[in-house]
């Protein structure tokens, strides 16, 4: 068993009793055990900022950038072992623990490789000065944005902790601003076995990047108004974060992406057995069972025309019946078991609320058959697929976030207004997916859509052998998305420097600027 420890303050902490377990969740074995006591969260905010901070500010964005790619190389030398230790404490499939630790690594080249384009500058440069006064050609204003001299303080969730962790600090590493990383406790081994890589590479300065291997006790309340919280997790957590001390008094920047009810659209064009029909099948079921459904931008409502409806079910349930669910490191499982096991009862209860006003098509919340698996143990769960007849009277469909292997089949009358109206009802989304041919179908409904989504993947007949998977967070388009989603913006290539810089204008002599500056 593993005991995690914490890096802070230049050095590894290893809490007291009494320790957290941390369980794989296919056999509720204990994997390892955490405990942060004894940290003393003021001098870890502080170490960032007077001792991190200065580090990075002093590194150009080429150097940010090479130091980035350093870290991408080691972990990937690493690779092997972080899949394993995916698999065991998070009960990922190998292709799931692939997709994880892939996604870290992959970002971290990718915003590397920003770095490089940006080359030996410090700050950047927003536009070109423009005259501020008619008639005088010298007095001009130029936009500049430089990093903020706090910390990034990243709060992850439970089910990306390779990914999660490493896109949040990558894009704050590039930008200059130290940070504070504190993944779900539950998952939390993965993590830090990463962390360990990082720091025996020693290409961070010191205070750049800091581990936080459990509870966080009072972090939060020392965040200034030159600090950044970005937080993944649920909305209710959310909201508490925003109420907290630095938000409300200091006016700490805060990023949160949170529950989000995704939705999949089936053109009125589209017919079954068509190739884009298929994709859509095909991409359903892949949002259903991968990672178990405990994706944010899994596919949790499924729009089809009427008339389409028994055909959708009756081809996505013969999809799900072929995945094979079990221990993750038995052969020929597709599906392992939820994260944790608190997340079984959520499923359960979740599935029983949308029972309420959707039939249960396929799959049951109760009963599945895991293979290599205890009987009676493991946080196993079946794929469930519902019908919803009535989308416009439901409630339950359009707020429930069941965060598992569960979607819900609905109809529409074919027009883009009234899909569009539906997909409205989840109250903002990470991200929806339409399936057609159809081009004023298409621009109708993406126009009206992209209000309610942080990505949109419209995908006809011409690309739907050669696009990305509906789920798949791309380090150049942005991540979040607007309402219930939780209103924030990771990613988008250079975008997401915006959060940890600070943009000011500056007012003065056209030469001067230009020359300085420029």
């Amino acid at each position: 068993m593993v005991r995690l420890q914490s890096y802070v303050l230049g050095a590894w902490h290893e809490g007291a009793a009494p320790f957290r377990s941390l369980i794989d969740p296919a056999t509720e074995e204990v994997v390892a055990e955490t405990s942060t006591s004894g940290i003393d969260y003021a001098a870890v905010m502080n170490h960032a900022r007077e001792v991190g901070g200065p580090a990075l500010r002093a590194m150009t964005f080429a150097e940010r950038g090479a130091a980035l790619k350093a870290i991408s190389k080691a972990l990937y030398a690493k690779r092997e072992w972080l899949i394993e230790v995916a698999m065991a404490n998070g009960g990922n499939t190998r292709g799931d623990a692939k997709f994880d630790v892939d996604g870290a690594t992959g970002t971290l080249s990718y915003y590397a490789y920003l770095g490089k384009t940006l080359g030996d500058r410090t700050y950047l440069t927003d536009g070109d000065s423009e005259a501020l006064i008619p008639g005088n050609a010298r007095f001009h204003g130029l936009h500049i944005r430089v990093p903020k001299r706090g910390v990034a303080v990243h709060v992850n969730a439970f089910n990306f902790p390779a990914w999660g962790t490493f896109e949040k600090a990558a894009v704050a590493l590039l930008a200059g601003v130290p940070v504070v990383s504190k993944p779900a406790t539950a998952t939390a081994w993965l993590a830090y076995e990463m962390t360990k890589i990082v720091v025996e590479s020693g290409v961070l300065p010191a205070g750049a990047f800091q581990f936080i291997g459990g509870s966080c006790g009072d972090l939060l309340d020392n965040l200034t108004g030159q600090d950044i919280l970005a937080f993944t997790g649920s909305a209710n957590t959310a909201a508490t974060l925003r109420a907290g001390k630095g938000p409300v008094s200091a006016s700490t920047a805060v990023n949160i992406e949170a529950d989000s009810l995704n939705s999949a659209v089936l053109g009125p064009d589209v017919q079954r057995g068509d190739d884009l029909y298929h994709w859509f099948i095909n991409s359903v079921r892949l949002e259903m069972t991968q990672k178990a459904g405990q994706k944010c931008t899994a596919i949790r409502r499924v729009f089809v025309p009427e008339g389409m409806a028994e055909a959708v079910i009756e081809d996505l349930s013969e999809e799900l019946g072929r995945i094979v669910i079990g221990d993750p490191r038995a052969d020929g499982v597709r599906m392992g078991p939820l994260s944790d096991m608190s997340q079984l009862d959520d499923y359960r209860e979740g599935v029983g609320q949308l029972a309420q006003e959707a039939a249960i098509v396929y799959g049951s919340p109760t009963e599945v058959e895991a293979r290599g698996a205890t009987p009676g143990k493991g946080a196993f769960v079946s794929p469930v697929l519902l019908h919803c007849t009535d989308p416009h009277g439901a409630e339950h469909v359009h707020a429930r976030e069941v965060f598992g292997p569960v979607a819900t089949v609905m109809p529409y009358d074919g027009t883009a207004g009234d899909v569009g109206a539906l997909v409205a009802r989840g109250g903002g989304s990470l991200v929806s997916s339409v399936a057609t041919s159809d081009k004023k179908f298409l621009q109708a409904l993406a126009l009206d859509a992209a209000a309610w989504n942080g990505r949109l993947l419209l995908v006809d007949k011409k690309v739907s052998d050669t696009v990305t998977p509906h789920g798949m967070v791309l380090p150049s388009c942005v991540h979040g998305g607007p309402g219930r989603a939780g209103g924030g913006e990771e990613l988008g290539g250079l975008r997401g420097l915006d959060l940890y810089l600070q943009r000011s204008a500056l007012q003065g002599n056209v030469a001067l600027l230009n020359k300085l500056f420029a």
